[in-house]
């Protein structure tokens, strides 16, 4: 428990302090490049922890105690005044074009560094399951198209899924559409086929922890002896002597044959004890066991804090590897960056028109949870996290909410309509319902996110 806290506390601290200052870098990037004078660069809000200063240089650097943000100060005559000698540097008095291209380099830069994100990880190679299916619920989208086990899914509307987290992405940016799904399957016997997926019949993912089900489908997996790989601490599986190793032979005098029987046999059994026979380095041992009941989609379902203890060569046939050359992956990172950015304000808009749920929504803590989840699993996940969360921090800044990036530019485009800046009056109440609406935001991310911390 206390490593995974960590894990998540880095990873989110790691996470935040790079994309903060790639946002306020491209501002003041592009401020010093077109010949405004930047006064201070602060990663992070508050107290500074770390102040510091170059040779020759009139920025300050400042990292700040509050890691959820940062700041670039520039001379402004609104904010100080300013020696007459120095007005040519000031903010404010710069050209429109200049004005408008520091504000929106912050975003830019987000959207740039996740293309390079994605094609450093297209680059490096991916690892996944090939999507085949393995159950298809009776009733379910997936029956009702015509879904057989055995079926790999190939492409959804036309775009390629070669591992099943391609899939349920692909999956779910088609399900933000508004349209019905064409997938593209192959059998067993190598036949091609069409699935057409109605729209109506997916509903709102947020609403499902796991998007498979309002699919319909399970994936086909190798049936895994029962074979104990990680014991988690102060869970059911620890508390009734299980180890790393143990091989489960029977529960209750019905005999375990894979891991899939187990786990089934385990969740409909919650606060049930149970008589287990296992071996354990050649001996065998009896062990009683209750499963803790949890809730899961509206259900009750028993857990006991336990994971399979994979067999490679079982998995070698389900496990694929892609990669492209580094000429082949900028092209693709750039679609795969415009394709997220395209999500989020599909499931933006959707959440504001009422037709997506509030669960959309995800805070710090969602994203600590993200970050410790993808520093446990490795760098290629990390930085496809990354990549995901610097799109979301651009494209959130680009919204024409004043005090963000988008609210900037909404102030410059009445101003290249009617000739003058709004006024400061129309600015400052800009600034309040601005900030009133952030504040409301946060409000409604930590309420789900200590939601999603409830069950």
């Amino acid at each position: 428990m206390l490593e995974t806290l960590a894990n998540s506390v880095f990873g989110f601290i790691i996470a935040i302090g790079i994309l903060v200052t790639v946002h306020e870098f491209g501002h003041f990037w592009v401020a010093r490049k077109l010949g405004i004078r930047v006064l201070r660069f602060s990663v992070g809000f508050g107290k500074p922890l770390f102040t510091w200063r170059r040779k020759n240089d009139e920025t300050e650097y400042v990292l700040a105690a509050i890691p959820l943000g940062g700041y670039v100060k520039m001379l402004d005559e609104r904010e100080a005044q300013v020696p007459e000698a120095e007005v040519k540097y000031a903010f404010n008095r710069q050209p429109l074009w200049v004005r408008t291209a520091v504000v929106l380099a912050g975003p830019v830069f987000n959207l740039v560094f996740a293309v390079l994100l994605f094609w450093v990880v297209l680059v490096m190679g991916e690892t996944g399951l090939r999507p085949i299916v393995g159950e298809v619920a009776p009733g379910s989208p997936a029956a009702v198209a015509g879904f057989s086990p055995g079926e790999e899914i190939l492409r959804i509307n036309d775009k390629s899924t070669p591992t099943w987290t391609q899939m349920l992405y692909q999956f779910a940016s088609a399900a933000a559409g508004g349209d019905d799904i064409v997938i593209e399957t192959r059998d067993r016997n190598e036949r091609l086929h069409k699935r057409v997926l109605a729209f109506d019949a997916i509903g709102d993912l947020a609403e499902v922890k796991n998007p498979l089900s309002a699919l319909g489908v399970k994936p086909e997996l190798p049936r895994s002896p029962p074979v104990l790989g990680k014991v988690l601490p102060d869970q059911p599986a620890q508390k009734a002597g299980l180890q790393p190793g143990d091989l489960i032979l029977a529960a209750d005098d019905q005999p375990m044959d894979d891991w899939m029987q187990w786990v089934n046999y385990v969740r409909e059994r919650p606060l049930t004890p149970m008589r287990l026979e296992i071996q354990r380095n050649g001996r065998m041992l009896e062990l009683e066991l209750i499963p803790e009941a949890v809730e899961l989609e509206g259900k009750t379902i028993g857990r006991i804090g336990a994971a399979n203890k994979p067999d490679p060569e079982l998995w070698a046939q389900y496990r694929v590897q892609y990669s492209m050359g580094p000429m082949e992956a900028l092209p693709a990172a750039i679609v795969r960056t415009w394709d997220f950015s395209a999500l989020t304000l599909k499931v933006m808009w959707r959440i504001l028109s009422g037709q997506a749920s509030l669960k959309n929504l995800g805070g710090p803590i969602t994203m600590a949870s993200a970050a410790g989840n993808a520093v446990d699993a490795g760098l290629v996940y990390f930085l496809k996290l990354l990549a995901i969360i610097s799109i979301s921090l651009g494209v959130f800044n680009l919204l024409p909410i004043p005090v963000l990036d988008g609210g900037h530019l909404l102030y410059f485009l009445f101003e290249a309509v009617t000739g003058k800046p709004p006024s400061e009056q129309l600015m400052l109440w800009g600034q309040q319902v601005g900030l009133a609406l952030l504040l409301g935001l946060m409000v409604l991310v930590f309420y789900q996110d200590i939601a999603r911390l409830g069950g």
